[in-house]
């Protein structure tokens, strides 16, 4: 069976607090042999901690999310730097801009990005970047803060052709989720067809949007496999040799061996 590496999920929030050891069967059982747990505020980033530490295929990344960038201290900014040496982390994010909700000033989600890339060049990892309605910013700061440096993944990516091709010129990789199987979603798909299958990812972001024909469900990680076979009609090529693709560019982003 293909190996696929679900490179988002947020196995560590409360949608998952009954059945997370049943999930992660399911996703086994469907060939999805490894997984980044996303922690991004002070609950989740422990919980994601503890899954890499009781699973051996199951990683971590850890970052301060935009819409709650407002909360972050200077205290969350050094816990960050102590846990980006943890062995299991193999990114910092989820960091960026989120446009849709108003709870944190763009100023303040501004200031709260750039202190996380420059905390990443510092530690040396990968970036997880999140861009809501914020596609010119964030590619903006990227360059400002030589985001270059670490490189990192679009994490499920909804901007134009444009947008992607500036983030790959930066070192980045693409990475595509269950609207790339939505009927009406022609925007990922034409992205998805162009962007080069050496800098190409996939992932769940579970539970938030499930694929078709699941959509508007819990989203979890054993789809990820609708998101790779959907990907590999795109591109005209077999399941088999998506997988394998998508699975070694993240581990070698994230320098899992």
């Amino acid at each position: 069976m293909s190996v696929l590496f679900d490179t988002h999920v947020h196995l560590n929030i409360e949608q998952f607090e009954d059945d997370v050891v049943e999930t992660i069967e399911r996703a086994q059982a469907e060939g999805v042999q490894l997984m980044t747990v996303v922690g991004f505020d002070r609950e989740t980033i422990p919980k994601a901690i503890e899954l890499a530490e009781t699973y051996d295929f199951i990683y971590a990344a850890v970052g301060w999310h935009p819409v709650d960038a407002i909360d972050m201290t200077d205290d969350d900014l050094k816990w960050l730097e102590e846990l980006s040496q943890h062995p299991k982390v193999v990114a910092l994010g989820e960091m960026g801009l989120d446009y849709h909700w108003d709870k944190s000033p763009k100023d303040v989600q501004k200031e709260v990005f750039r202190q996380q890339i420059q905390l990443a060049k510092k530690v040396n990892l990968p970036v997880i970047i999140h861009d809501r309605e914020a596609h010119q910013d964030i590619v903006d700061i990227l360059k400002e803060e030589n985001a270059s440096e670490t490189g990192g993944i679009m994490h499920c990516f909804g901007g134009s052709l444009e947008i992607a091709q500036e983030c790959l010129k930066m070192n980045f990789y693409i990475s595509f989720g269950g609207p790339v199987t939505f009927k009406n979603a022609k925007r990922p798909k034409e992205v998805a067809k162009e962007v080069p299958m050496d800098r190409l990812l996939v992932e769940t972001d579970s539970p938030f949007l499930a694929p078709h024909p699941n959509r508007g469900k819990r989203n979890e990680p054993a789809y990820v496999k609708l998101v790779a076979e959907k990907i590999a009609e795109l591109k005209e090529i077999s399941y088999e040799e998506l997988a394998e693709q998508t699975t070694a560019n993240a581990k070698k982003l994230f320098r899992i061996d």
